[in-house]
């Protein structure tokens, strides 16, 4: 097999994606329209006529060095990860460097090892053990072994997500396996304060409602941010992400309301391509948290994942920390109580092109990252 590469429309992009059990959301065209910060652009692999792999690219230009761009492709892109990499990854590579890429970052969307709900609790309470991956994982996929020894053996640099140029999305995710299983079983898989939380949110007399009110929910997501201490996004960039991902599917992204007594008390947001489904945003009232609104949110955002044929609800991104002094192991004990599972991926991947800007443009990450961590 001999494979090309070539830019392909939106359309072409689409129509493929949508043939696809499972395809990140970060690698449909309407993520491109998204980031309008990046210039973005379809590629196609070509067996042929035929279309075999489909991919995003987000073109990120270099600071004072606009001719050069860092071609990114977020978890992705879409092709065939057991093949032949070389075959996939030459033409690529190809492409983008005619096109003045200084370098390629890309995110396989291969699991390498997954961690039972009941793995990470040990893990948690056992203080000799500070990361996941010192403990023996339930299962080890060994495609993402081979992905990632044929990466390194090709020049590709492997994830550095502690400094540096830093990793863009997360390696570890937190997910639900929906496939095969019912409500009752996705309950049951919880942790007892889970159940009773969502039962408490039912008694209480929480509704949840899928709505379009985005300026409730940006109001409430800024709330959110002040108490909890992140930068929060402005409301437009909400408006451009729902105006986009609706257009391109009306079922891909849905805004989940849960008000008490005509009070909003959590907002979510869901995203779904295909059979999996990404838990995207979340927001909070610190009124009335004992009401358990964000429970309800997602337990109604599992229930439609679920009764859409998903596979999969993403809680995405966890650290591998299980240190209990690390401010970090709150987020994956609260995910952990869904049940599920911790997952590790391949990684992002960066290919330096053209070597000397790539360097430059290293530095000015590491120096900003400093930058950003003294506070300034």
């Amino acid at each position: 097999m001999s494979l090309t590469v070539e830019s392909i429309s939106a359309a072409e992009h689409l129509a493929f994606v949508q043939k696809q059990r499972s395809v990140s959301f970060l690698q449909t065209p309407a993520w491109g329209r998204v980031k309008t910060e990046w210039r973005s652009e379809s590629l196609g692999w070509y067996d042929g006529p035929r279309l075999v792999g489909a991919g995003l690219v987000l073109h990120r230009p270099v600071p004072r060095l606009g001719r050069f761009t860092l071609a990114y492709l977020p978890q992705g892109p879409a092709l065939d990860w057991t093949g032949e990499l070389d075959l996939w990854l030459d033409p690529l590579t190809a492409y983008l460097k005619a096109h003045r890429a200084f370098a390629i970052r890309l995110g396989p969307p291969v699991r390498t090892n997954t961690w039972s709900a009941v793995q990470v609790k040990v893990g948690i309470a056992d203080p000799g053990v500070k990361r996941l991956p010192e403990l023996p994982s339930e299962q080890v996929d060994p495609v993402g072994a081979r992905v990632a020894g044929r990466l390194r053996d090709a020049g590709w640099l492997p994830p550095r997500p502690e400094d540096g140029f830093g990793a863009g999305q997360p390696q570890y995710t937190y997910e639900i396996p929906l496939a095969g299983r019912t409500e009752d079983d996705l309950l049951g898989g919880m942790n007892q304060l889970w159940r009773r939380n969502i039962k408490k949110a039912a008694r209480e007399g929480v509704e949840v409602t899928v709505g379009e009110d985005l300026k409730a929910f940006h109001d409430l997501y800024v709330h959110t941010a002040e108490r909890d201490r992140f930068t929060p996004r402005p409301l437009h960039y909400f408006e451009t992400m729902f105006a986009a991902m609706s257009a391109e599917d009306p079922e891909r992204i849905r805004l989940y309301l849960a008000r008490h007594q005509g009070d909003l008390v959590a907002a979510t947001i869901l995203v779904r391509v295909g059979a999996h489904a990404w838990y995207s945003y979340g927001a909070s009232s610190t009124e009335k948290r004992e009401v358990r609104g964000s429970n309800a949110c997602q337990w109604a955002m599992i229930r439609d994942s679920l009764a859409a044929g998903c596979d999969v609800y993403d809680l995405r991104g966890i650290t591998s920390t299980l240190d209990t002094d690390d401010s970090h192991v709150g987020l994956i004990q609260f995910k952990v109580g869904t049940g599920g599972q911790a997952v590790r991926y391949v990684g992002e991947w960066d290919l330096p092109l053209r070597p000397m800007v790539y360097r430059a443009f290293d530095l000015y990450i590491r120096w900003r990252g400093h930058m950003r961590r003294r506070g300034r």
